[in-house]
């Protein structure tokens, strides 16, 4: 790093590099002599290292056992599995940033990480963060949380792009593997969420009654919602597939012959990697992934029964 400031400051012959102050994480002050006969000239520069916000697991031992308490608080709060590795991305985050010493920090370090974390992220996860934190402080170490008045993300309302019935034809009939072409045409004919459709199960299913149980939805909250007779078709059809007992979407890492084996559901990434190639080969250009919300997201049900 001496080495690296002295560069940068662009240190000419007859220079001395005489001290390197840490003035906060990732900021360094250098302090450059230059003798003059008897006198010696300093020049001040101050240099900010490049911050990659790393979210790896960081090697100290007393952060790791804050960090271990902090799972276990997140499991015990009845918190999503979204939202509980949210929380956590965010304190490995936070903890890198501040080389593990995050338990009394102050609100002008904090202002320091945000502001830095918005250049390279979006408000959406400076939010989680500042929760993950929140949640970190009040539940972890049993301390009084301030909020910090400057970080106030903008209020935005906006609604996902809808595909034409049309589109969603081209989709389905482009989308090659059998099991992400049903659920595409289960998860937009019901109006699922990418997640809720994850976690349907053969008994999510009511085919007397015509409607699905969505549980543990957004919010932790069950509902139920209209079962369309084609999509009723398409699942009867699919089932005899991959037989699993459980599983409405069994994992596709077995194949399908052994699919009635596997004990996860389908991949979140492989779901998304797969749509993403189809929206590419069909030059479509509308943003649509993640799902959009259940209630925007079932034009296609309405339409076709």
């Amino acid at each position: 790093m001496l080495d690296e400031a002295a560069s940068a400051a662009g240190k000419p012959i007859g220079f001395t590099l005489l001290v390197i102050n840490i003035l906060k994480p990732h900021h360094f002050l250098v302090i450059i002599g230059r003798r003059q006969g008897n006198k010696i000239a300093f020049h001040f520069n101050h240099y900010k290292e490049e911050v990659t916000m790393n979210t790896s697991m960081p090697k100290n031992p007393q952060f790791n056992k804050h960090y271990l308490k902090h799972q276990k608080c997140l499991k015990l709060g009845g918190l999503q599995p979204k939202t509980i590795e949210a929380y956590s991305r965010a304190i490995r985050r936070i903890g890198n940033y501040f080389d593990c010493k995050i338990v009394n920090l102050t609100s002008d370090q904090l202002l320091d990480y945000f502001n830095e974390l918005l250049e390279c992220h979006s408000w959406s996860t400076v939010k989680l963060d500042l929760y993950g934190l929140k949640f970190f402080y009040s539940k972890v170490l049993n301390k009084t949380w301030e909020d910090i008045p400057l970080i106030k993300p903008p209020r935005t309302s906006s609604i996902p792009d809808i595909l034409s019935i049309e589109q969603l034809n081209r989709l389905f009939e482009a989308t090659n593997k059998l099991s992400y072409k049903v659920f595409f045409f289960t998860t937009y004919s019901v109006g699922l969420r990418l997640g809720e459709g994850i976690r349907l199960t053969v008994g999510d299913i009511d085919p007397v009654n015509m409607r699905v149980h969505i549980r543990n939805a957004k919010g932790n909250k069950d509902r139920l919602v209209p079962l369309p007779e084609n999509a009723l078709r398409v699942l009867r059809n699919f089932w005899p597939v991959h037989k699993h007992p459980h599983f409405l979407f069994p994992s596709r890492k077995r194949g399908l012959n052994n699919a009635h084996l596997v004990k996860q559901p389908l991949d979140r990434g492989g779901i998304q990697s797969a749509m993403k190639a189809v929206v590419r080969q069909l030059g479509i250009k509308k943003n649509f992934m993640p799902f959009p919300a259940a209630q925007l997201c079932n034009a296609y049900a309405g339409s076709r029964g």
